[in-house]
């Protein structure tokens, strides 16, 4: 069994960065942050290969979000810089055993989710 702690969440204004981490205990082969906005769909932002660091990135990510992995804490990362209001979601970090990439059915695992607000 996988189990996720995320952190990190918050508040922040415009333009404002954070960065979410996610602490696994278990095996992982890839790692991910979806984002769940209200009314929407979850829907991938990032994923990684753990151990590789090869990466996916969703186009509304790419540029302002950046995932990375430090292996020695089991610890996966979002950066997120440049934040807009469309941001604001409850951000999920998930795992999967055989497949990666940016769909939410390829995770059997997930964290409980961590709030990031952006406000104009």
């Amino acid at each position: 069994q996988v189990h996720l702690v995320e952190s990190g969440g918050g508040s922040v204004q415009a333009g404002g960065s954070l960065r979410l981490s996610c602490v696994a205990s278990g095996y992982t082969f890839c790692m991910g942050w979806f984002r769940h906005a209200p009314g929407k769909e979850r829907e991938g932002h990032a994923a990684t290969y753990i151990g590789t660091g090869s990466a996916y990135s969703a186009s509304s990510a790419k540029g302002r979000f950046t995932i990375s992995q430090d292996n020695a804490k089991n610890t996966v990362y979002l950066e997120m810089n440049s934040l807009k209001p469309e941001d604001t979601a409850m951000y999920y970090c998930a795992a999967a055993r055989e497949d990666c990439g940016l769909l939410v059915s390829n995770f059997a695992h997930w964290g409980q989710g961590t709030q990031v607000t952006v406000s104009s």
